[in-house]
């Protein structure tokens, strides 16, 4: 429209090849200030910019008159982008109110001065708001892009938490069963046999739970793992006191308490010196309750803390019972002895997904008789 007002006064070559000249400029200039990379323009850079603008903006009204009065809008615009909020409004509305002003000074007709101030408040909120709109689209593609980041790496996390909490037990009880059976071996072959074909049960439920491991969380029962608990710590000449008094457990709450179990029974085999465990899980008003106490107090508690280091041990369960609000205790009693203990309530918190529970499974339980 600039052009065309400037062509309508019959200007001479060299002028309409300034005015062409400039109004590209001018629109060049508006560009880089819209684009996403401005934003991370350093202040002093801003300043030169809009002040290059300005003089692209103004200056021509020497040569052009009311013609050049149109090219407000971009300058709004560019003021709207580059200011902190505070300032860019304010100037934003000096400017505007700046144009009648000059416009009658030069001469221009009352419905001229309106056109040239309609036209500047539009021009100016049209760039913004697409400019801002671009912006929006742009950190949409990026927030999408950092959720598929953390969705990978939350999936990395569930693949290593689940292979240390789904097989640290199995893999303690087919190790302790592999020495049982060799000592037995020659003084008593069927007890012998027997135990083999419990490391083999054993063994495929541990297969069978590397296979859940790449689609979803095991759906597991606390009293089916503590009985499995009691026969292994038997098998390890450990003297086991186990009572669950809980009924029929919410899902997740049941799997997660299991998941308990199976690390403080894991830790427990890991020390040759336990003798000694007892196992206990009840109900207390709103919350279930479940605790393993065994007599061999050392270091038990720096063995959870560096495993945690890892991505595993005392980390995933307190992970696990935050996310249904539920916690966990660990540490010497007075009377010297280890105590683990962790809770959840009856019905958990909704935040399954930070459980990954995805799709609940019933596969063969793990069975160690």
């Amino acid at each position: 429209m600039t052009v065309l007002n400037v062509v309508r006064t019959r200007p001479g070559t060299t002028q309409l090849i300034v005015c062409i000249g400039l109004v590209l400029a001018v629109f060049g200039v508006q560009l880089a200030v819209s684009s996403p990379q401005a934003r991370r323009w350093p202040t002093g850079w801003k300043a030169l910019v809009l002040i290059l603008q300005a003089v692209l903006t103004f200056a021509p009204l020497v040569w052009f008159g009311t013609n050049w009065g149109s090219m407000e809008g971009p300058l709004a615009a560019s003021l709207l982008l580059t200011l902190p909020a505070r300032w860019a409004w304010p100037s934003y509305g000096l400017l505007i109110a700046f144009i009648p002003v000059y416009n009658l000074m030069a001469g221009a007709t009352i419905d001229l001065v309106l056109y040239f101030t309609i036209a500047g408040i539009l021009t100016g909120l049209v760039i913004y708001g697409l400019t801002r709109l671009t912006d929006l689209v742009h950190e949409v593609h990026a927030t999408r892009e950092e959720l598929a980041r953390m969705a990978v790496t939350q999936e990395r996390l569930r693949f290593a938490r689940d292979l240390h909490d789904l097989l640290g037990y199995s893999l303690s009880a087919i190790t302790l069963k592999g020495e049982l059976i060799q000592r037995l071996i020659s003084s008593r072959p069927d007890k012998a046999r027997e135990e083999t074909a419990s490391v083999l049960r054993v063994a495929r439920q541990a297969l069978a739970d590397v296979r859940l491991v790449s689609s979803g969380y095991r759906d597991m029962s606390l009293s089916e793992e503590a009985e499995s608990a009691g026969t292994v710590l038997a098998a390890a000449d450990i003297r086991a006191d186990v009572t669950v008094e809980c009924g029929r457990l919410h899902p997740v709450v049941d799997t997660v308490l299991a998941t308990a179990l199976r690390e403080g029974v894991t830790n427990i085999l890991r020390h040759s010196g336990v003798r000694v465990c007892t196992i206990k899980a009840e109900l207390d008003e709103e919350t279930v309750r479940l605790g393993l106490t065994n007599d061999h107090p050392h270091e038990q508690t720096d063995v959870f803390s560096a495993r945690a280091g890892g991505g595993s041990g005392l980390d995933n369960l307190r992970c696990r019972f935050a996310a249904i609000g539920g916690g966990l205790t660990a540490g010497l009693q007075g009377d010297g002895r280890f105590h683990l203990e962790v809770w959840a309530p009856i019905r958990p918190q909704n935040n399954e997904n930070e459980l990954l529970v995805l799709e609940p499974a019933t596969p063969e339980r793990s069975a160690v008789a």
